[in-house]
This record gives structure tokens, sequence and C-alpha cells, in this order.
């Protein structure tokens, strides 16, 4: 294989990997979706948001204006949070949807739109958990652009709800009726006794946790943070917050790991054929989704190009560089700290980016290779975890394109 980028022509297998000790579902290799409905007019009846109707002055087109109580909202998060909170059984889902669909929002209101949501779902501080309420509104924010187009100026606010729930939205797999809400509180997504859970490793206590995968039955509701990601890497900027959280997480997620990458906290369980857990298996598959997403990225990024959507691939690289933070990688020793999510993507930067920003595979390489050396990680498992990591890049660059 040769290093991606543009022109990425790897190839893998496509063998899929062993079950964990609980089955996850890999449907997201197929089917990925991209129906693109325009519904603002229904949107509109089934709420009470006034929206006027304006004429843009730069492309003589019809533009909706978002009323001042919306604008107002993007600087109060309190107000913010509980106006795109769906509630527990999605109740207010309609009411959230009107207030954020706009076809062709007026000047600056698409960023204006961007900075609610942002505000809506984003944790009072550093160190700050996210509420209940905060996380079931990133999951409606979600769920809102399931089957719209993200309004023009909006997709940095959006893209930074993902980065703010990198955890929770790089965890989904599929929609899930069993899935029990919106959002879990810190109680339900804590370790049990084999220090397991399903929301993810190094949760911060007292934290709630959007579940993407929930889905109301006989409910047409979806939120698949996948799909969004997707859509949203058009954007350089929104490109550019996706990608820094990524790198943000993988930097966060390996140095909180054991020298052998395995899950300090996980105590293996013997399997109904007598064989033991192993404390590898799950990390495995949170870096196996790192790594697909930054080549979810990478693909997106080739797919627009070629048709179109991105005119010119050097001012959009250009772009995205200037909005990119910086370099990250994972300290030296390993790491006890639980922080919680909204902390990581905000993580400070370990310096400039050396390199092609664009090759995303060298990027990954270099944040996992300095980590393997400085941690004395064994030959035997720093190759593993290359190949694991090499292997969901391509994949992810390779069987979409």
């Amino acid at each position: 294989m040769h290093d991606g980028g543009l022109d990425d022509k790897a190839t893998t297998t496509g063998d899929e990997r062993l079950p964990p000790p609980l089955a996850r579902l890999r449907g997201h290799w197929l089917g990925r979706h991209w129906l693109l409905t325009s519904a603002v007019a229904l949107a509109l009846l089934a709420t009470a948001t006034a929206v006027p109707i304006v004429l843009a002055s730069s492309e003589d087109a019809p533009c909706q204006e978002i009323p001042a109580s919306t604008r107002a909202l993007a600087k109060d998060p309190a107000a913010a949070t509980r106006a795109l909170d769906p509630g527990d059984d999605l109740a207010r889902f309609d009411a959230v949807r009107g207030l954020l669909i706009h076809e062709n929002p007026c000047g600056d209101d698409g960023k204006v739109l961007g900075d609610l949501v942002d505000a809506a779902t984003r944790a009072a501080g550093t160190g700050r958990p996210h509420t209940l309420a905060q996380a079931r509104a990133a999951y409606a924010v979600v769920a809102v652009f399931e089957n719209e187009d993200v309004p023009a100026g909006m997709a940095p606010g959006v893209a930074r709800v993902l980065a703010e729930y990198v955890v929770d939205a790089n965890r989904y797999l599929t929609s899930d009726s069993e899935a029990y809400g919106p959002a879990v509180d810190a109680a339900s997504a804590a370790p049990d006794e084999h220090g397991w859970t399903s929301y993810g490793r190094f949760l911060a206590p007292g934290e709630a946790h959007a579940d993407f995968e929930h889905v109301k039955p006989y409910s047409s509701v979806r939120a698949d943070p996948e799909d969004l990601f997707g859509e949203l890497a058009k954007d350089p900027e929104a490109f550019a917050v996706l990608y820094d959280a990524q790198r943000a997480y993988l930097a966060h997620y390996l140095e909180r790991l054991t020298r052998n990458g395995a899950d300090p906290a996980f105590r293996p369980e013997r399997e109904k054929d007598g064989t033991l857990t192993s404390a590898t298996t799950w990390p495995d598959h949170d870096l196996e989704d790192i790594a697909d997403r930054v080549g979810m990225l990478m693909n997106r990024r080739a797919l627009y190009t070629r048709d179109g959507t991105i005119p010119d691939l050097t001012a959009f690289d250009r772009a995205v560089r200037q909005h990119t933070r910086g370099a990250y990688r994972a300290a030296t020793g390993q790491v006890s700290s639980r922080p919680p999510m909204g902390d990581i993507a905000d993580r400070p930067v370990s310096g400039p980016v050396r390199g092609d920003l664009m090759d995303g595979r060298r990027q990954l390489f270099t944040a996992l290779d300095a980590w393997t050396k400085a941690r004395n990680v064994p030959p035997e498992r720093a190759a593993e975890l290359r190949q694991i990591i090499d292997d969901w890049y391509v994949r992810a660059l390779w069987l979409t394109l």
C-alpha cells in the first residue's frame, strides 16, 4: 500500500473483524444513504415559528430570515438547550426541527444557527460534563439533519456538535429500537463490575451521553452521525473541526492505554465457551472507529472534488489548513484522568501540523508511532495497532468511492 490521499488506490481484503464479547454490527459500510429532501414548508406549517421571507440581494432569490428570538438563543446557552431539548420521548422534536430547518437563510443567519446548536449542546466549561438535556439536544440536532441539507453557513457549528460528542458519535453503528432513549444519564453509562460499558472507554464520571442509535418505535426520527459527518465534510471549516476532533481523540485515547494497548479498567470475564475476553478487544475497535472517520473525511474530499462540489481542491485544502488547530500527540506516560467529553476536542495542541495534512494515514501513524516509541510498546503489539489503523483507514477511503 502507498500513502493515502486523493488518488489512494490501496486494496484491502474486506474481511470483517471477529465479533467482540458483545456483538457489534458494522452495517455502516453498506447502504450509506444521501437522501436530500426539502420539507421546509411542512416544518413551518407544523410549528408556530414565523419566518419572514425576504429577497437575498446577492442572488435575487428568496431567503428565510430567522426571527430575532432565534438569534437571541445563540447567545443564551441555557435557553438554547431548553429550546433544542426534544425530551425523553422526542415529543418536542418537531418544534426543534422547525427552529433549525431553513433552506436558504439570509445573510449570516446560517452561522447564527450554527452558533445556536453549539451553544445548546456544549458543556458549560472546561471540566464540566454534559447534562442530560444537552445530550438530548445533540441527538436532536443530528436527527434534524438526517434527511435535510445543512443550511449554508451552519456546517461549522453542526460539526462542533459532533466534535463535542466525539465519543458518542464514533460509537454509532446503526439505529436500535432497543436503545433506551436519545440520551442516557451517567449511572446508565457507568462501567459494570468488569469495567465495561457500551458507551465507550475512559468516560468521565457524572456525564450524560447522547445515544444516537436510539429510535423510538413507530417513529421516523433517526440520528445518524456518520452520514452527517460525511455531509459536513464539503465545508472546509467543518472538515477541519471534524479532523481536529478525531486526531485529538486519538491522542487522548492512546495516552490512557497500558503499554500493551489495553484498557486498564477492564477485568476479563470468561465467555460461555470458556475463553477469556481480552482487555485489548474494545480499544482495538475504538481505534478502528477513529481511523474509519479520518478515512471517511479523505474519501469525501475525493468524492466532492470529483463531482464538482469542491471546485478548487487547492483552495479547499488551504482553507482546511487555516482552520486546523494543529497537531496532537499523546502524553509520554500513561494518563489516569477521565475528563468529560467536551474537553477532548478542546485539548491543547502539541505543535503545528508537520507534513501533508491531507495524508490522513500518515498523520495517524505519526501520532501512533510516537506513542508506541515513548511507551516502549512491544513490537508485536505496535505492529498490530498500526495494521488496525491502516486497515480501517484504507477501508473507509476505498470502499465508498
